[in-house]
């Protein structure tokens, strides 16, 4: 499965008023996200991903991932349970007078297909062999 959303961070925000956005997600493991930045952001929008109160990206508590005109792209495997699915996006643009679109794409696989195999299966398998 793959998610992308697009999101309005209005101007002038900071990060004691930033905007929140909730990213409903399936389960699955998390495998790939990749932020796109749009061109004259200036570094000037921030953005944090959280899962309840754990820091997803950045995981430094008090970060915030800003570039300009680049995807920041990082690989994952984060477990995504039915439980714990909607993740909040958390971002603010300290532009003076530009709105500023942030894309946010997550790629969802269930387990089976990132790790066919666990090492409990595998060892029953060389077990049987000897």
């Amino acid at each position: 499965m793959f998610y992308s959303f697009n999101i309005d961070v209005t101007h002038g925000t900071t990060e004691a008023t930033a905007e929140k956005t909730d990213l409903d997600l399936c389960a699955g493991i998390i495998h790939q996200v990749d932020l796109v930045f749009p061109v004259n952001s200036n570094r000037e929008l921030y953005v944090r991903i959280l899962n309840g109160t754990y820091h997803f990206i950045p995981v430094n508590t008090r970060g915030a991932v800003r570039a300009d005109n680049t995807i920041v792209s990082t690989r994952e495997f984060f477990t995504v349970e039915e439980w714990n699915n909607v993740f909040t996006l958390v971002a603010w643009n300290v532009h003076a007078t530009d709105d500023f679109t942030i894309g946010v794409n997550i790629g969802i696989l269930p387990r089976k297909i990132l790790q066919p195999f666990s090492f409990e299966e595998l060892l029953k398998v060389a077990l049987r062999e000897e």
